[in-house]
């Protein structure tokens, strides 16, 4: 995890950008719950009355109220009152709440707590409910004496008392109404204003409906806004998970240019593929969830129990219950599925590896007729692949419906619980409503961050991947503090005392290599199969570095020198000719891109390539597939010729580079190149003592040590291992002929 959050370390300000949006989606979200509660409440329970005092009254249902006002109270509900100047459909005079009062929270605040219980009083005792019943029965029975009494109202009655008996009377009764919970002493007001609104004349229905409009208005806005920020936070998602994925493709893919052979070695091409492709995917990928969804998953699940806490406290621990069994299965998957997370990328490599091998040696499966065998094998990793990738998929399908079971039965222990709550008059059904859709908030972020939790391993799999690929240290680094080529320099090669053996090797491929190649002539090697002629001509671009002794060229050791200055200076040509998509003059002019068409046309003479681009329609517009493979092995091996010829190096290097030719076609190319590199440093590396004939110096090696050195004749005599490979390949009378010539 760690590791991922590196690679967005750059992106830090557009992370922070994308944060923000999900704070304003999540309050969005969280939002629409309680809007949803308040039409339930108050837009159809309520009728709209979302007021807990009454901001239009009648000033006869006035009076009936203050009559259940302590005398301390009913001076501050009068003055906070004042006659109407609006028409109401009602005879009698109406009161209104002042402005001033209403747009003062604390003022409001307290005359609701002085006006709560004389409402609910006014209220029942005009509904004529039980409780109010057997109080009035009770206060009856009490004034008999007073004649007429069993034809007035409660409120006649309450008005013949004066304050001292009105105030013993209303206290207790607030005795035995402390007991009621506070909602139903809120339900009780809001009964209360709806009847004095409809007393006045005022349209309880219309009310109803506006209130309802309006709050879907909100909700419609909310959730216009909270589409946005959706929308916003992936499309700004997307983009940063996919500059990390063009960021660590660039990176990697820098990095393995640079790589020395040595690196090679280490990575295999078909791991190095498959970690700029599939590895970035994945992390690509999570990416783009982190900033999705692990990022929206706890501001959702703080918002959320942050609401229910507002909403109802006493169902709290259902939340805590869903949370658990949620953890419980996530956790049991994890024990299950993480261990086979972490060989999916190494399964991906094997089949990369098998399919890499079979498509390039395809020619040789079919002329050994062994298709079926590799069909086998292919078969074997794809299986092997998918039985794993099956157990892992299956293991996640089985976690959906799982959590679907935990999510429903917990919907219906809300409802269940708060069934109960309702009944008891301590929750609305708006606010269960409320409750249920802030549960499935709560539990659907726990479930994203679960989810994510499930896919960190293999992600984090490939993020280590990647990760030692951009951290491993390059064998071969340019110098500190380079040095520079004479610039009268003709590009003499020197080898002191050189030996190297491979990293982890214990004996040495090549030992105390001694020898100079100087410009206008041409020094060849050659040696049995193995010898290391291949890995000594390899030394000189620094494609691996020497063990011991050093290399110079004009004198200059070449790791004192750049790498671009280096290979600069060299027209390389390696065993297997390599060309690239596009055609034939962009293969020729590789090296010299900026070289003009005769450049070009000289090279291609030179190196006996013209003959076969001529017969081409488009000639040097021709194109060349991937690899070359529309070429013949020849015409390749004479194309990369021709390419390092293009760049007019110093020192040419042809490593066995004339093995596919017919002997007509290397001796003029040779002939050819003789004319063209009077002036510079030619190094060939050979299996045909026809190619190196005419060299100025011969280089013989076997087991990694020079056993000959000189001319052909001089090796002849002097020269044992030479000579047998002479004798191997030459007729007796050639032998004969170039001994007659060195005496």
């Amino acid at each position: 995890m760690r590791k991922l959050f590196q690679f967005l370390k750059p992106y830090a300000p557009r992370v922070l950008l994308i944060l923000c949006v999900l704070v304003v989606q999540a309050y969005c979200d969280l939002s629409l719950p309680t809007y949803t509660s308040n039409i339930v409440n108050v837009g159809i329970q309520q009728s709209g009355i979302d007021e807990e005092i009454p901001e239009n009254i009648s000033e006869e249902e006035m009076n009936r109220l203050l009559l259940f006002v302590s005398e301390d109270d009913r001076q501050d509900i009068q003055d906070a009152y004042e006659k109407s100047s609006e028409s109401f459909d009602y005879d009698g005079e109406v009161l209104t709440l002042k402005d001033s009062v209403k747009s003062d929270n604390e003022k409001l605040d307290a005359l609701t707590e002085e006006m709560k219980l004389p409402m609910m009083l006014t209220a029942g005792f005009e509904n004529g409910s039980d409780t109010t019943k057997q109080m009035e029965g009770q206060l009856k029975e009490q004034m008999s004496q007073v004649p007429g009494i069993e034809k007035m109202s409660v409120f006649d009655i309450f008005g013949m008392m004066d304050d001292t008996q009105r105030a013993a009377i209303v206290d207790k009764i607030t005795e035995q109404m402390d007991k009621m919970p506070d909602s139903i002493l809120d339900q009780a007001a809001i009964s209360y204003v709806k009847s004095t609104y409809e007393q006045i004349g005022l349209d309880t229905g219309h009310m109803s409906t506006v209130y309802i409009l309006k709050t879907g208005a909100k909700m419609l806005g909310l959730a216009a806004l909270g589409m946005a920020a959706s929308i916003l936070a992936c499309l700004m998602a997307s983009r940063v998970g996919a500059k990390v994925g063009r960021g660590l493709r660039r990176d990697t893919f820098r990095k393995v240019i640079g790589f020395s052979n040595a690196e090679f070695d280490k990575f295999s091409t078909a791991s190095l593929i498959t970690r700029s492709t599939n590895d970035i995917q994945q992390i690509q990928l999570l990416t783009v969830m982190i900033l999705r969804m692990v990022l929206y998953a706890p501001i959702m699940a703080i918002g959320g129990i942050l609401k229910v806490s507002k909403t109802n406290v006493d169902m709290f621990w259902i939340i805590g219950l869903a949370v658990l069994l949620i953890v419980m299965v996530v956790a049991v998957l994890f024990i299950v599925v993480m261990p086979k997370f972490k060989i999916v990328q190494n399964m991906v490599d094997k089949l990369n590896l098998v399919s890499r091998e079979i498509l390039t040696g395809l020619p040789v499966i079919r002329a050994f007729h062994t298709e079926k065998h590799e069909e086998e094998r292919f078969d074997k990793a794809n299986k092997d692949l998918t039985k794993l990738n099956l157990f892992v998929n299956r293991a996640m399908t089985f976690m959906m419906p799982t959590m679907m079971l935990v999510m429903n039965g917990i919907t219906v222990l809300i409802v269940w619980v708060g069934g109960h709550s309702i009944n008891d008059g301590a929750m609305q059904v708006g606010d269960m409503m409320a409750f249920i859709q802030y549960a499935m908030q709560i539990i659907m972020s726990f479930l994203m961050i679960c989810m994510i939790s499930v896919m960190l391993p293999r992600a984090a799999v490939s993020a280590e991947r990647v990760d030692k690929v951009l951290k491993s240290e390059t064998k071969i680094h340019d110098p500190k503090e380079p040095k520079t080529l004479p610039k009268n320099g003709k590009g003499e090669v020197a080898f002191e005392h050189v030996s190297f053996h491979y990293p982890g090797a214990e004996e040495d491929v090549l030992h105390d290599i001694t020898f100079t190649a100087k410009p206008g002539e041409t020094t060849a090697f050659i040696g049995s199969t193995g010898c290391g002629k291949s890995t000594l001509v390899n030394l000189i671009p620094r494609f691996y570095d020497v063990t011991e002794g050093k290399i110079t060229i004009d004198g200059q050791d070449v790791r004192d020198l750049t790498q671009h200055e280096l290979r600069d200076k060299l027209g390389y040509v390696p065993q297997k000719g390599v060309l690239f998509s596009g055609n034939i003059a962009s293969n020729i002019m590789f090296g010299n891109p900026a070289g003009s068409e005769q450049e070009m046309t000289e090279a291609a003479q030179i190196a006996q390539a013209v003959e076969f681009i001529d017969t081409k329609p488009e000639r040097y517009k021709s194109p060349i597939s991937q690899g070359g493979a529309n070429v013949s092995g020849g015409q390749k091996q004479r194309l990369s010729i021709a390419r390092a010829i293009a760049k007019h190096p110093d020192i040419y290097i042809f490593d066995d580079s004339f093995s596919a030719l017919d002997y007509k076609t290397d001796t003029v190319l040779r002939s050819a190149l003789k004319e063209k590199t009077t002036d510079s440093v030619v190094l060939i590396v050979a299996q045909r003592i026809s190619t190196i004939l005419h060299a100025e110096q011969i280089i013989v090696l076997d087991d990694g040590k020079i056993v000959g050195k000189g001319t052909h004749e001089e090796l002849l005599k002097t020269c044992d291992a030479y000579y047998q490979i002479a004798a191997s390949q030459l007729s007796e009378s050639e032998l004969k002929e170039a001994m007659k010539e060195e005496d």
